[in-house]
């Protein structure tokens, strides 16, 4: 009876080991699909920028509590404010630094790789954040993350790119990502500080590392960036000096910190002046900005479907929303308690969506158009956008309140985004550029080998010529060129 019970144990046993088998094998089939495989790169890449908005903000609310108590007896009042408005800025001036250098990296070893780098590097910040009892401790995580920001935002962004190459899914899967973007930002604050108040301040970045770690090995199975892969067949993308002097790509970047210079002054300055002139409450200030969450992902929804319908009219979209960032920072000095404030800090938001929505899909679309299909080094200025104004803005804003008023603050900025508004105007030509037969479509093309595609480009050449421009963007001699490089190796290999 043992023996028989034994028996059908491994048996049993033995069916389950199959049927685990046959399932791992049917999640790896499933994982190999293109599309499945982009839709969870989209979720990974959704994640590692939720996490990194997080944790941009989840210090709000407890450094400036957490250094006053450390160091109340060593430093001053001032003292301590600048060494808070250094402490926030230090993230952004380290990933200004390092983005053009990280453009370059990913743009030379692709997305993976720098992907992973960055959650790293960004899971060892937020656990050296979790246990630091110092400011230097702090300024080393808080610098840290920085550079684990400037590969995983610029590799992640750039990935979604490459994977969806079609211009209404690129514009709705970078929406998606922006939407992560928006609720990492506004949610981070209130779920710091209650996780703060009640359980400590090493709870809120204990749970940002495990979800960190969990995205990391997420990646790991999905992405396998230590497979052996060769990048033989994969162009050489375009130095990120070269893209930051073309005049389409520099207007856009130019708008992309224009637009989030609002948030980026009022995050540090709003607090101390609704205290001051409304005399709000604590979980007023620190629900300053949830609402403004809704608005975003609105401007959002709307910029994609837009886009979908009129892709011509992406630089309008993004001028409207410049011109909506403008009137609202204007609005703000006006407001005379946190009911009125919600108004005007709505529509900055819901006007930074608009821009970024319809601008983060037009820098991959000149790259296709005027240079080489790699996206690194695009994204990269994309990134150090931002990074100019959230490094200004620590330590610029308080500066300007002091010595001016918040007023003539609000008045500036809504003023500058009104002004640049009108520079979009160079963009409204941009969606009738001619994609070149570039090196991209030429070392990457799936075709039959051969004499065929002999006879493909040769139609290729006589079509252009009727058209009046090269399918190269160059010469005859070139095309010819081009021709001897498809044909020379297997002409006769039928």
């Amino acid at each position: 009876m043992d023996s028989e019970g034994s028996a059908g144990l491994a048996k049993s046993a033995a069916v389950k080991l199959s049927e685990m088998g046959e399932r791992t094998k049917q999640l790896g089939t499933a994982m190999q699909d293109p599309n499945r495989q982009r839709r969870i790169i989209l979720v990974i890449v959704c994640v590692a920028l939720l996490l990194d908005n997080m944790l941009y903000m989840v210090i709000v609310p407890i450094i400036p509590d957490y250094l006053a108590d450390l160091e109340s007896d060593k430093v001053s009042r001032d003292n301590l404010d600048v060494q808070i408005g250094v402490l926030f800025a230090s993230k952004a001036i380290l990933q200004l630094l390092v983005n053009p250098l990280s453009g370059t990296f990913i743009d030379r070893v692709g997305y993976d790789l720098p992907l992973l780098i960055g959650l790293t590097v960004m899971f060892l910040s937020t656990c050296i954040f979790a246990f630091a009892e110092n400011y230097g401790t702090l300024f080393a995580a808080r610098s840290l993350q920085g550079l684990g920001s400037a590969f995983a935002d610029t590799s992640g962004i750039a990935m979604i790119a490459d994977k969806y190459t079609e211009e209404a899914e690129r514009s709705r899967a970078l929406g998606i990502a922006l939407a992560f973007i928006s609720f990492g930002s506004l949610v981070a604050p209130p779920f710091g500080g209650v996780l703060y108040e009640f359980a400590g301040k090493r709870v809120p970045f204990i749970v940002l590392a495990c979800v960190c770690l969990a995205d990391g090995v997420l990646f790991l199975t999905v992405i396998k960036p230590f497979a052996s892969r060769t990048r033989e067949n994969m162009p050489v993308g375009t130095p990120i000096y070269r893209l930051m002097i073309d005049p389409y790509i520099a207007v856009v970047a130019g708008a992309l910190t224009v637009c989030n210079i609002p948030l980026a002054f009022l995050e540090p300055t709003i607090a101390n002046w609704m205290e001051s002139t409304m005399n709000a409450t604590k979980w007023e200030m620190g629900l300053t900005w949830l609402p403004a969450f809704f608005p975003h992902v609105l401007g959002v929804y709307i910029t994609v479907k837009l886009a979908a319908q009129y892709p011509n009219l992406q630089w309008f979209y993004g001028a409207v929303g410049m011109v909506i960032i403008g009137a609202s920072s204007c609005t703000v000095p006006a407001c005379k308690n946190f009911g009125e404030l919600i108004a005007p800090l709505c529509g900055i938001c819901f006007g930074i969506a608009l821009v970024d929505t319809a601008l983060l899909p037009t820098l991959a679309f000149l790259v296709d158009v005027r240079h080489v299909s790699v996206y690194g080094s695009v994204y990269a200025i994309a990134d150090i956008s931002y990074s100019v104004a959230y490094a200004m803005g620590p330590i610029v804003a308080g500066q300007i309140v002091h010595n001016l008023g918040f007023v003539q603050l609000n008045l500036g900025m809504g003023l500058v985004n009104v002004l640049y508004a009108p520079a979009l105007l160079l963009l409204r030509n941009v969606c009738q550029m001619k994609p070149s037969y570039s090196e991209r479509n030429v070392l990457l093309e799936e075709g039959p080998q051969g004499l065929y595609d002999t006879i493909k480009m040769e139609e290729r050449r006589s079509k252009t010529k009727r058209k009046g421009y090269s399918s190269s963007g160059g010469s005859e001699k070139e095309e010819e060129n081009w021709s001897k490089l498809i044909v020379s190796p297997n002409l006769f290999s039928f």
